[in-house]
C-alpha cells in the first residue's frame, strides 16, 4: 500500500515537473474620459487592438473624469495607459496644486503627443456671443471640476482679461449634461476642450441653432506652449457654416513608471501600425501621425516608446 502511494506521489510530482509554466498575464487598464467626449471612444479602440495582438493581456477601460483623474491614477498605479491634455501633463509634472496636483507626480512617462484638443464654446443664438468677450454675464458651464476642460477655460478666460466673476452664472459640468441643460434652455454656453467632432456638441447643434464663439489668435499667443492658436473648420458641426478661429491643445498618451520596457514598446507600436482603426473609431484620431508623436512633450517619454521612435528614425 505504502509502496503504491510512494510511486503515485513520484508520478504525479514528475507530471507537474513537466507541465509548461503559465505566463503572468499583463493588465492594461486604459484611463478614459466621459463616454460623451473623445478619449472614451479612443480607449476602447486600442483596448481591441491591444486585446488582439498582445497575448497574455487582459485590457479593460475606464470611464474618468479625464485628464486631471487620470494623471493622478496613474501616479498611484492604478493604470497603465491614459488620455490628458499637454497642459495638465505639464501642471502634473510640475506639482500644480491649483490644477489639482498635491505633489509633482515623478512616475509620469510618455508614449506619444496624440491629437490635438480645440477649444470649443457653443453658444445658443439667443445668448448673442460671437467672440469670448461676449460671454461676461452669461451662464457658462466650464467642465467638470478640476478637470482638463476647467483648466483650459481658467486659464483662456485670464488671457482674455476675464474671470469667473465676469460671468453671469458658471456651472461645472461634464459635456453631455451642459448640452442637456442648454436645450432646456437653462444654460447660455458651454465651453467644452476636445477632438473635433465631439459627440455631444454634434447633439446640441443638431437639436438647436448655436453659435461657435471664437477666441482670436493673440490669446494663444499670449498663453504660450502647449497653447496655439487653432481654427473649428466649417461644416465641422451642423450648421456652422463658417471657420471659427479658436485655442487648440496636444492631447497625450500617458503611462508610468513600473510598465516595462517591452510592454511600452508594444503599446506604442501598435497605436501606430492601427492608426486606421483609431481613425474608424473617431475623427479626431485623423490628428494623430508619427511625425507628431514626440513633438512638445513635457514629460520624459518611456524607454520603451523610445525604442519604437528610434527604430522608425522619428528620434536619432
Amino acid at each position: 500500500m505504502f509502496h503504491s502511494i510512494k510511486i503515485g506521489a513520484l508520478v504525479a510530482g514528475a507530471i507537474a515537473l513537466s507541465a509548461p509554466v503559465a505566463k503572468a498575464e499583463t493588465f492594461i487598464n486604459i484611463l478614459t474620459g466621459g463616454t460623451s467626449g473623445v478619449y472614451y471612444p479612443l480607449g476602447v479602440a486600442i483596448s481591441e487592438i491591444y486585446g488582439q495582438d498582445m497575448p497574455d493581456t487582459r485590457v479593460q477601460v475606464q470611464s474618468t473624469k479625464a485628464s486631471v483623474e487620470n494623471l493622478n491614477l496613474l501616479q498611484q498605479g492604478r493604470g497603465e495607459l491614459a488620455f490628458a491634455l499637454g497642459d495638465s501633463v505639464k501642471d502634473a509634472w510640475e506639482g500644480n496644486v491649483d490644477a489639482g496636483f498635491k505633489a509633482k507626480l515623478g512616475k509620469l512617462r510618455a508614449i506619444a503627443a496624440i491629437y490635438p484638443n480645440y477649444i470649443q464654446i457653443a453658444a445658443l443664438k439667443g445668448a448673442d456671443a460671437t467672440t469670448i468677450t461676449d460671454l461676461k454675464g452669461k451662464s457658462v458651464s466650464v467642465g467638470a471640476a478640476k478637470s482638463g476642460t476647467e483648466l483650459n477655460a481658467r486659464k483662456i478666460f485670464e488671457a482674455a482679461g476675464m474671470s469667473y466673476d465676469d460671468l453671469g452664472k458658471v456651472e461645472y459640468l461634464p459635456f453631455a449634461e451642459s448640452v442637456e441643460l442648454m436645450k432646456n434652455r437653462q444654460l447660455d454656453a458651454t465651453f467644452q476642450s476636445s477632438g473635433l467632432g465631439s459627440a455631444a456638441l454634434k447633439d446640441l447643434s443638431t437639436t438647436q441653432d448655436v453659435t461657435f464663439v471664437s477666441i482670436p489668435a493673440e490669446i494663444s499667443e499670449k498663453l504660450g506652449a502647449p497653447y496655439q492658436a487653432g481654427v473649428i473648420p466649417a461644416g465641422t458641426y451642423p450648421g456652422q457654416d463658417a471657420d471659427v478661429p479658436t485655442v487648440a491643445i496636444t492631447n497625450i498618451l500617458v503611462t508610468r513608471e513600473g510598465v516595462s520596457d517591452d510592454e511600452a514598446y508594444a503599446m506604442t507600436k501598435l497605436i501606430f501600425e492601427h492608426l486606421d482603426t483609431l481613425k474608424a473609431a473617431h475623427s479626431a484620431a485623423e490628428g494623430i501621425s508619427l511625425e507628431n508623436a514626440v513633438k512638445g512633450l513635457p514629460i520624459p517619454l518611456h524607454p520603451g516608446a523610445e525604442r519604437y521612435y528610434k527604430e522608425k528614425g522619428v528620434l536619432k
